[in-house]
């Protein structure tokens, strides 16, 4: 087969497409950024316990994970007059914000009905988070299959969510705490809450116009096959297909990664005591967006000439450099905050650059991430003939949610052990030996062991570019013997 018939058989989007469909994954990160203030709400006006809300968004995410196989079910089997993928979206967004507006809403309740509301509100948010996430993975199947335009929703996406958690932290922490006070007040969050319910609404709506002329059975997998799904085949398709085996062990050790540096008592830890500047939590978001952004364009270049494994594992390789010389640097000085910008000298340029690369890594990294859920879809439809997209994106959060489950958790049960046990750590308090070692842990030590399991993990990944350009020859193939039917060219 000549490069221009291969050519001529990928069904492609147009860039505009990927672009607002990109919005789907920043829809529903605004929640996830605003629920990083979830447990300041819990502790400091609902009155629940640090180790408590900890359990909690621990337990919570594990349910967020049984829940995944249900939604990837209903989407297998979904298939109407508006396609497989829109109404799930919609449903799943405004659960979510309905949820969210009730979770905050708890301290208006007795006292012995704070806990059982703060645990049935959130697992209703997670329902509906779990819907829209699920189509922002599963439909990539019908997004786009050519192996060079698949990197671009990770261009997108990144710079979507480095914008989103830049600018968030800089509008929270430089506008609402100076307008509200530091110590998270209930007028904080109904301002910030309301942005985000109104923000995420307008991105979903405009994921759904970018995805609706994509949303078609033509684009679904060898398109004339009816797949039948049970809940009992989800083990045997996770057990044969290695690609997704080890996508999700990277996938879920990257968002680890990434989330525990976004916790808002890891950011008041290092910005607000080990820097002694909380403010600058914001501004340092707002200088590293370029270089972040740098960075993806970097990535996602390399992914396109190179495949998107390779990729992951060198930018993960230079995440990992970068975090470990950062707590080289604060080991041997004799002050950390000389790093907080109140002068600029060598030891805060320094902090700067590998600070700037190592969050640049952890937004490019899960970013690149999604589109290689498709290719371990398309794997597995060619592997076994099955197109099951939401059984793919359920089997990739399952283990996913599992893992990154740990971070609020993680954070809650470590500060505990050195003495926070009823509150976080505060803005300005002392820095101890052993809350200086507690946040260099947080804020660096677990992203490092985080990339350095994913570039393990990706030693066994099997998709590579020659891989990948194999498996859509042969779906092509397949899909012109059995129906006669190639795609449209968009």
């Amino acid at each position: 087969m000549s490069k221009q018939e291969m050519e001529s058989r990928y069904h492609t989007a147009k860039n505009w497409q990927i672009a607002l469909f990109a919005l789907n994954n920043t829809a529903t990160n605004l929640y996830l950024f605003a629920m990083t203030f979830v447990t300041y709400y819990a502790t400091g006006i609902a009155g629940l316990t640090v180790v408590v809300v900890s359990t909690i968004l621990a337990s919570m995410r594990a349910f967020d994970a049984i829940t995944d196989p249900i939604i990837g079910f209903i989407i297998d089997k979904t298939e109407t007059k508006f396609g497989k993928f829109r109404p799930i979206q919609l449903i799943g967004n405004v659960v979510l914000l309905t949820s969210f507006i009730a979770m905050y809403s708890i301290h208006h309740l007795p006292d012995n009905l704070q806990l059982i509301g703060f645990i049935v509100t959130h697992a209703i948010y997670i329902l509906g988070y779990t819907m829209q996430t699920s189509v922002t993975r599963a439909a990539q199947t019908v997004l786009t299959n050519d192996p060079k335009q698949r990197p671009l929703f990770t261009i997108f996406d990144s710079i979507y969510n480095a914008s989103l958690f830049s600018l968030g932290q800089i509008y929270v922490s430089s506008y609402l705490v100076g307008k509200h006070g530091e110590d998270f007040p209930m007028p904080l969050f109904v301002e910030l809450n309301t942005l985000v319910v109104i923000v995420s609404l307008t991105f979903t709506i405009l994921a759904i116009i970018a995805i609706r002329s994509k949303d078609r059975k033509e684009f679904y997998g060898l398109a004339d096959i009816n797949v039948q799904t049970r809940f009992r085949d989800y083990w045997p398709v996770l057990k044969k297909n290695r690609a997704m085996q080890m996508l999700v062990i990277s996938a879920s050790t990257d968002k680890l990664a990434a989330q525990a540096m976004q916790q808002q008592a890891v950011n008041v830890m290092l910005f607000g005591i080990l820097l002694g500047n909380f403010a600058l939590s914001g501004t340092i978001n707002l200088i590293i967006l370029v270089p972040s952004l740098l960075i993806t364009f970097l990535g996602v270049g390399y992914a396109r000439k190179t495949g998107l494994k390779k990729s992951l594992v060198r930018f993960s390789w230079v995440g990992v450099i970068s975090f470990i010389a950062i707590i080289g640097l604060f080991m041997v000085v004799d002050d950390p905050q000389v790093a907080n910008f109140e002068s600029i000298g060598f030891v805060t340029i320094l902090f700067l650059i590998l600070y700037s690369i190592g969050r640049g890594v952890s937004t490019l990294t899960p970013s690149i991430v999604i589109p290689m859920i498709a290719d371990a879809s398309d794997y597995e439809t060619y592997r076994s003939g099955r197109y099951v997209p939401g059984m793919m994106s359920a089997l990739f959060s399952f283990v996913d949610k599992l893992v990154s489950s740990l971070a609020p958790a993680v954070v809650g049960f470590m500060v505990a052990i050195i003495g926070y046990q009823n509150e976080f750590p505060q803005i300005g308090e002392t820095l101890t030996p052993d809350l200086f070692v507690m946040t260099l842990v947080l804020a660096f030590g677990i992203p490092i062991a985080g990339w350095l399991i994913s570039i393990l993990a990706m030693k066994f990944y099997p998709l590579d570019e020659h891989k990948m350009k194999e498996i859509q020859e042969e779906i092509a193939k397949v899909k012109e013997e059995k129906s006669d039917i190639v795609p449209p060219k968009q």
